[in-house]
């Protein structure tokens, strides 16, 4: 006989994770269906206020703290050697009266973090196997695993990907598209200090976007052509500093790679619903595309808590229809708008069509000298919908996570 669970979450990443202890937060149980990574994550993630917020709500973020870095200042500079080109934009947090927009995070510590967290958090009880079928029924979903167990939940919280079992098995189908682009990550330390600034460069490529790390080190996501990726990983260390250096026009000094470079081709896909019948999608699940703007971890980590609001409102997991469907209603806008205007900026810089890269440089121009405009964008991008945001609603997502924690907590 299977053992019930209020919520089960499939996929053992930071999504997954997060929804794992956002969930159990609120006195559910659940069960935690996460196979161990198949590497070391050598990439790292710009986490806006928000997402912060909810790191420390969960009481992740003093586990990961030291090793992360402000985020103050986010530059754009273009990089192209074409005829329209833009002039520097600075995005400033003081503009906004934050002391900055958030941090960078290693991932690997962070998922370390998470799971530490985890182990000790008494109503997560957690599978190492993958979910192998899931099948809703009228009163719940009946889940097996790869090894055979049997489980039934309440409803489900899918974090297992791009290539969703869970996804599949609840009927839902994906819009996937590619890039002739491919990303190589790395870290590496360099002679001046960043100043909590994070400078990405244009490139006829694609971004090539330095963000900081603790000290004289910061992280790097270099947009290249399929074709050059061999050769850059190939390079000799003194000849990949010194590429590296001058891409930047040398504005950190001379660098010094202190990781190995790992590659991922650039595409992305969007789920054609977010919710089925008992099974909400949450992070790449239900929404992927390209390391351009903080969009995606900080989208999955809204997922997340919209998923929490939307099950409290709707009367708790027994209630899952219910607030699936209003899940699904009320994150088209968000993952439709954001997966968009990623799309839309990583292809107008792609393009070599003269009327589109003047539209992209005076575009710049106009957020760089008109002071409202830019200070719109920048609230827009940290909240959106920030002028209908209700903070004091008590299904806002500060007031969903609470009760239940470590194990020997009372709520």
């Amino acid at each position: 006989m299977s053992k019930r669970f209020d919520i089960a979450v499939t996929g053992g990443g930071l999504a997954g994770s997060v929804a794992a202890l956002a969930a159990a937060a609120r006195g559910w149980t659940v069960a935690f269906v996460a196979p161990p990574p198949p590497a070391h994550d050598g990439r790292t993630t710009a986490l806006l206020s928000e997402s912060i917020a909810l790191l420390d709500e969960l009481g992740v973020w003093n586990g990961i703290a030291a090793r992360s870095a402000p985020l103050r200042t986010m530059r754009i500079l273009d990089g192209t050697g074409r005829l329209f080109r833009a002039p520097p934009v600075a995005f400033r947090c003081e503009e906004i009266g934050l002391d900055c927009f958030g941090y960078n995070i290693p991932n690997q510590p962070l998922h370390d973090t998470l799971q530490a967290r985890i182990a000790d958090t008494v109503h997560i009880t957690r599978f190492g196997s993958p979910l192998a079928s899931a099948l809703t029924t009228a009163d719940g979903i009946d889940v097996t695993l790869a090894d055979g167990t049997p489980l039934s939940a309440e409803m489900v919280l899918a974090a297992d990907g791009r290539n969703s079992t869970t996804r599949e098995a609840a009927g839902i189908s994906v819009r996937a598209w590619t890039y002739d682009q491919t990303a190589i990550v790395l870290t590496f330390a360099h002679r001046l200090p960043h100043n909590d600034i994070s400078t990405e460069f244009h490139t006829e490529t694609g971004p090539f976007t330095q963000v900081p790390l603790p000290g004289n080190r910061s992280s790097l996501v270099w947009a290249v052509a399929p074709g050059h990726v061999d050769g850059i990983m190939a390079l000799p260390a003194d000849e990949l500093n010194r590429r590296i250096e001058a891409r930047m026009a040398s504005i950190l000094g001379a660098v010094t790679v202190d990781s190995p470079l790992q590659s991922y081709p650039m595409s992305g896909q969007i789920a054609r619903a977010f919710g089925s019948g008992r099974t909400m999608l949450v992070g790449e699940t239900g929404h992927a595309f390209p390391p351009i703007g903080a969009q995606g971890l900080n989208l999955g980590l809204r997922d997340i808590t919209q998923a929490i609001a939307a099950v409290v409102d709707a009367g708790g997991p027994s209630r899952a229809t219910e607030a699936v469907s209003a899940f699904d209603r009320a994150r088209r806008l968000d993952v439709g708008s954001r997966t968009a205007g990623v799309d839309m900026l990583n292809r107008v810089l792609l393009t070599s069509f003269l009327p589109v890269q003047m539209l992209r440089s005076g575009g710049l121009a106009v957020l760089g000298a008109v002071g409202p405009l830019r200070l719109l964008a920048m609230r827009e991008g940290m909240t959106p919908g920030w002028r209908s945001a209700r903070p004091a609603e008590p299904s806002s997502a500060r007031k969903q996570i609470g009760g239940q924690g470590p194990r020997g907590d009372q709520p």
